[in-house]
Protein backbone atom coordinates (compact mmCIF):
# COMPACT_ATOMS: atom_id res chain seq x y z
CA UNK A 1 0.00 0.00 0.00
CA UNK A 2 1.01 3.64 -1.05
CA UNK A 3 2.27 5.50 2.43
CA UNK A 4 0.62 8.68 1.79
CA UNK A 5 -2.63 6.32 1.34
CA UNK A 6 -1.84 4.47 4.69
CA UNK A 7 -1.15 7.49 6.66
CA UNK A 8 -4.78 9.02 4.95
CA UNK A 9 -6.60 5.80 5.98
CA UNK A 10 -5.07 5.64 9.42
CA UNK A 11 -6.28 9.54 9.82
CA UNK A 12 -9.83 8.26 8.82
CA UNK A 13 -10.16 5.25 10.56
CA UNK A 14 -8.95 6.97 13.97
CA UNK A 15 -11.51 10.05 13.41
CA UNK A 16 -14.16 7.35 12.50
CA UNK A 17 -13.59 5.21 15.79
CA UNK A 18 -14.41 7.44 18.62
CA UNK A 19 -12.25 5.01 20.53
CA UNK A 20 -8.77 4.02 20.93
CA UNK A 21 -7.58 1.59 18.03
CA UNK A 22 -5.21 -1.01 18.64
CA UNK A 23 -2.48 -1.90 16.80
CA UNK A 24 -3.55 -5.46 16.78
CA UNK A 25 -6.96 -4.42 14.58
CA UNK A 26 -5.05 -2.13 12.15
CA UNK A 27 -2.77 -5.08 11.29
CA UNK A 28 -5.95 -7.22 10.17
CA UNK A 29 -7.23 -4.03 8.27
CA UNK A 30 -3.79 -3.54 6.29
CA UNK A 31 -2.02 -7.60 6.39
CA UNK A 32 0.30 -6.16 3.95
CA UNK A 33 2.00 -4.10 6.81
CA UNK A 34 4.47 -4.58 9.72
CA UNK A 35 3.72 -3.04 13.24
CA UNK A 36 6.56 -1.42 12.92
CA UNK A 37 5.53 0.66 10.04
CA UNK A 38 1.93 0.97 11.70
CA UNK A 39 4.05 2.80 14.58
CA UNK A 40 5.91 4.61 12.07
CA UNK A 41 2.91 6.15 10.63
CA UNK A 42 1.29 7.37 13.77
CA UNK A 43 3.88 8.99 15.08
CA UNK A 44 4.28 10.83 11.64
CA UNK A 45 0.66 11.84 12.31
CA UNK A 46 1.47 12.50 15.79
CA UNK A 47 3.95 15.22 14.75
CA UNK A 48 1.39 16.37 12.03
CA UNK A 49 -1.20 17.26 14.68
CA UNK A 50 1.33 18.79 17.03
CA UNK A 51 0.07 22.15 16.08
CA UNK A 52 -3.77 21.86 15.43
CA UNK A 53 -6.47 21.17 17.67
CA UNK A 54 -6.63 18.12 17.86
CA UNK A 55 -4.04 15.41 18.84
CA UNK A 56 -3.17 11.77 18.32
CA UNK A 57 -2.95 10.18 21.71
CA UNK A 58 -1.78 6.77 22.86
CA UNK A 59 -4.17 5.36 25.67
CA UNK A 60 -5.66 2.48 26.65
CA UNK A 61 -3.59 -0.13 24.44
CA UNK A 62 -4.24 1.92 21.59
CA UNK A 63 -4.60 5.55 19.60
CA UNK A 64 -7.03 7.64 19.46
CA UNK A 65 -7.89 11.09 18.19
CA UNK A 66 -9.11 13.93 20.52
CA UNK A 67 -9.10 17.77 21.42
CA UNK A 68 -6.02 19.23 21.76
CA UNK A 69 -5.78 20.48 25.96
CA UNK A 70 -5.52 24.18 24.49
CA UNK A 71 -8.94 24.14 22.86
CA UNK A 72 -10.91 21.98 25.09
CA UNK A 73 -13.04 24.58 26.78
CA UNK A 74 -14.31 25.89 23.31
CA UNK A 75 -15.35 22.59 22.09
CA UNK A 76 -16.85 21.93 25.81
CA UNK A 77 -18.64 25.23 25.24
CA UNK A 78 -19.76 24.07 21.89
CA UNK A 79 -21.37 20.74 23.13
CA UNK A 80 -22.65 21.71 26.59
CA UNK A 81 -21.62 17.96 27.81
CA UNK A 82 -23.29 16.70 30.80
CA UNK A 83 -21.13 16.10 33.20
CA UNK A 84 -20.18 13.02 34.15
CA UNK A 85 -18.95 13.45 38.14
CA UNK A 86 -18.15 10.37 40.38
CA UNK A 87 -19.32 10.99 43.77
CA UNK A 88 -16.44 10.77 46.55
CA UNK A 89 -18.14 6.84 47.38
CA UNK A 90 -17.49 6.07 43.77
CA UNK A 91 -14.14 7.38 43.49
CA UNK A 92 -12.87 5.88 46.45
CA UNK A 93 -14.29 2.70 45.62
CA UNK A 94 -12.90 2.66 42.13
CA UNK A 95 -9.10 3.87 43.39
CA UNK A 96 -9.45 0.54 45.87
CA UNK A 97 -10.33 -1.30 42.86
CA UNK A 98 -7.49 0.46 40.27
CA UNK A 99 -5.01 -0.18 42.69
CA UNK A 100 -5.59 -3.91 44.44
CA UNK A 101 -7.23 -5.25 41.57
CA UNK A 102 -8.43 -7.92 41.28
CA UNK A 103 -10.21 -7.45 44.60
CA UNK A 104 -13.82 -8.74 45.42
CA UNK A 105 -16.91 -6.46 47.05
CA UNK A 106 -15.97 -7.37 50.82
CA UNK A 107 -12.11 -6.73 50.24
CA UNK A 108 -13.52 -3.16 49.49
CA UNK A 109 -15.82 -3.24 51.98
CA UNK A 110 -13.40 -4.11 54.73
CA UNK A 111 -11.20 -1.06 53.06
CA UNK A 112 -13.94 1.45 53.36
CA UNK A 113 -15.55 0.52 56.55
CA UNK A 114 -19.23 1.06 54.68
CA UNK A 115 -21.54 -1.14 52.28
CA UNK A 116 -19.87 -0.87 48.63
CA UNK A 117 -22.89 -1.78 46.64
CA UNK A 118 -24.02 1.49 45.45
CA UNK A 119 -20.69 2.70 43.84
CA UNK A 120 -19.89 -0.96 42.61
CA UNK A 121 -23.36 -1.06 40.53
CA UNK A 122 -22.65 2.35 39.39
CA UNK A 123 -19.20 1.58 38.51
CA UNK A 124 -20.31 -1.38 36.35
CA UNK A 125 -23.05 0.54 34.66
CA UNK A 126 -20.56 3.13 33.42
CA UNK A 127 -18.35 0.32 32.38
CA UNK A 128 -15.65 1.07 34.61
CA UNK A 129 -15.32 -2.02 36.05
CA UNK A 130 -15.83 -5.03 35.17
CA UNK A 131 -16.05 -8.51 36.55
CA UNK A 132 -12.60 -10.23 36.05
CA UNK A 133 -13.44 -13.83 37.46
CA UNK A 134 -14.13 -15.34 41.21
CA UNK A 135 -11.90 -15.83 44.28
CA UNK A 136 -10.60 -19.21 44.90
CA UNK A 137 -12.06 -19.25 48.77
CA UNK A 138 -15.02 -20.90 49.96
CA UNK A 139 -18.55 -18.62 48.70
CA UNK A 140 -16.52 -17.89 45.68
CA UNK A 141 -17.22 -13.88 45.55
CA UNK A 142 -16.80 -11.76 42.72
CA UNK A 143 -13.43 -10.51 41.96
CA UNK A 144 -13.08 -7.00 40.29
CA UNK A 145 -10.61 -4.95 38.00
CA UNK A 146 -11.07 -1.66 35.57
CA UNK A 147 -11.62 -1.97 32.18
CA UNK A 148 -10.16 -0.12 29.21
CA UNK A 149 -12.71 2.97 29.30
CA UNK A 150 -11.55 3.42 33.04
CA UNK A 151 -7.95 3.69 31.07
CA UNK A 152 -9.81 5.90 28.20
CA UNK A 153 -10.96 8.05 30.79
CA UNK A 154 -8.90 9.28 32.92
CA UNK A 155 -5.98 9.58 29.66
CA UNK A 156 -4.17 6.06 30.92
CA UNK A 157 -1.69 4.01 28.50
CA UNK A 158 -1.71 1.30 31.25
CA UNK A 159 -2.76 0.93 34.89
CA UNK A 160 1.54 1.71 35.25
CA UNK A 161 0.66 4.77 35.12
CA UNK A 162 -1.50 5.45 37.88
CA UNK A 163 0.39 7.59 40.30
CA UNK A 164 2.16 6.16 42.95
CA UNK A 165 -0.24 5.28 45.87
CA UNK A 166 1.86 7.27 48.03
CA UNK A 167 0.80 10.38 46.62
CA UNK A 168 -2.40 9.50 47.06
CA UNK A 169 -2.51 8.72 50.64
CA UNK A 170 -0.25 12.28 50.80
CA UNK A 171 -3.22 14.24 48.85
CA UNK A 172 -5.80 12.47 51.26
CA UNK A 173 -3.96 13.24 54.29
CA UNK A 174 -4.01 9.45 55.09
CA UNK A 175 0.14 9.39 54.86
Amino acid sequence: MDAELLKRALEAILLAAGRPVRIKELLEIFPGTSEPELQAVLKDLMATYQERGIRIREVAGGYRLETAPEVAEYVRAYLRPKPRRLSPAALETLALIAYHQPITRAEIEAARGVDSSGPLRLLLEKGFIRVVGRKEVPGRPILYGTTDYFLEFFGLKSLKDLPPIEEIRKLSGRA
